[in-house]
């Protein structure tokens, strides 16, 4: 029969691996890491010290080794909490410590009484792996894989059912055992439970913290920095695949290209911290004012795509017309600078068009809209076609565009 001493060295040493796995992850700075480390540490000592039983002092094989458990769990807690940006941990987790506390000097020194002892130790497990499995269903992510929080929450129930198990046969007198270091086959069951309780909560901590990494990461390639709009890449992927749905429906689909008029001035005028602020103004009034169905990002620099799904070129006119009279129905948009304006080139989805193709008619749209005075929005039509923009001077708010004069996709 295997020795509860070289269990617990067994978990000791899993201990050491998976802290050193934690460690790795400090750089990232992700919440509840540091935490996570604290608890696997506390916990390795807390093994020496159980594992010493006999030749060392109860204060320290017993008592200590038993707090340390909990002030272990109570880290891996708090590290949840703080990982999913919650509350800290509520006065009832600490009571509990300091209950474990008195229990343990009590059944230790007062009345000594190992089953009671085990029991507690069990009942206050189970507590610890019931709101680590609360907490990580609260904060799974619903919109996207979750596969680490179930994880973490299978892991801590099964935790509860082997503790449930353990403290109620301590508890109710089925277990005829005087030392936690007895080779005995339903000890080693148990000892089994908490050799594996500390890997499996620290690879799911692992997970959890790799899962943060590759939000941020996703976040990074999807979300322009500056403005919070999505990016270049983000928009162009997802206005392919509206564009792509429209084709497949036979729906509308029109794509506008807004560039802020004047804005090199703006930032030679009041300097780039203010251009950078503009921008970040017009992605908030923008984001706000348009339909919620409408997709906006950012294609670089001044310049921003609208895409407005099944809606029709005059439609899209109005939207964006709309949107200009808001803007300047503003006073003053940002502390210190005077009102700005924005020009659009809009066009409709044609059968058979690439994304580059219709960009190229909304962009070549918006360069006669800057051509003619700013301000205003111009849509792009084939000969033949009549459409009314905003009815600003100098144009009729359409020009004709050929596909023979469109740039290759």
């Amino acid at each position: 029969m295997l020795n509860p001493v070289s269990l617990l060295f067994v978990t000791a040493l899993s201990g050491v691996m998976a802290t050193a796995m934690l460690c790795s992850l400090l750089r990232a700075a992700i919440p509840g890491v540091a935490w996570w480390i604290a608890a696997n540490a506390v916990a390795i000592v807390a093994v020496v010290c159980v594992a010493g039983q006999g030749h060392i002092a109860p204060w320290i094989s017993i008592v200590l080794a038993n707090l340390l458990v909990s002030v272990a769990l109570l880290f891996m807690l708090d590290g949840c909490h703080r990982f999913l940006g919650r509350r800290r941990l509520l006065a009832d987790v600490y009571l509990g410590v300091a209950g474990t506390l008195a229990g343990l000097i009590y059944w230790t020194y007062v009345s000594p009484d190992f089953a009671a002892r085990v029991a507690m130790m069990s009942a206050f497990n189970l507590y610890i792996y019931a709101q680590v499995a609360w907490v990580m269903w609260r904060g799974r992510p619903l919109k996207r894989s979750a596969y680490s929080y179930y994880f973490l929450i299978v892991s801590s129930v099964l935790f509860c059912i082997g503790h449930l198990a353990r403290g109620a046969m301590y508890g109710f007198g089925q277990m005829d055992q005087h030392s936690l270091l007895q080779a005995t086959p339903l000890n080693i069951a148990f000892l089994a439970i908490g050799i594996l309780a500390l890997p499996c909560m620290t690879i799911g901590s692992v997970m959890l913290a790799h899962d943060r990494m590759a939000t941020r990461l996703e976040t990074l390639a999807n979300i322009d920095d500056l403005t919070g709009s999505l990016a270049r890449r983000a928009f162009l992927a997802r206005a392919q695949a509206a564009l792509s749905t429209a084709a497949r429906a036979q729906r509308p689909l029109s794509l506008a290209i807004i560039d802020i008029d004047r804005f090199k001035s703006i930032n030679d005028t009041h300097g780039h911290a203010v251009g950078d602020s503009v921008l970040r103004h017009f992605t908030a009034f923008v984001e706000s004012h348009l339909r919620p169905d409408d997709l906006f990002g950012r294609l670089g620099g001044e310049e921003f795509g609208v895409i407005c799904p099944a809606t029709d070129l005059r439609e899209a006119v109005a939207v964006l017309e709309r949107l200009q009279e808001q803007l300047s129905a503003l006073e003053q948009p940002l502390p210190g600078v005077a009102a700005y304006t924005f020009s659009v080139g809009v066009d409709e989805y044609r059968g058979g068009d690439t994304l580059s193709v219709l960009m190229a008619r909304a962009d070549a749209a918006l360069y006669v809209a800057k051509a003619s005075g700013r301000n205003r929005v111009i849509a792009a039509m084939p000969s033949g076609d009549r459409c009314a923009g905003n009815d600003r001077p100098l144009d009729s708010g359409v020009i004709n565009l050929n596909r023979e004069d469109m740039p290759a996709a």
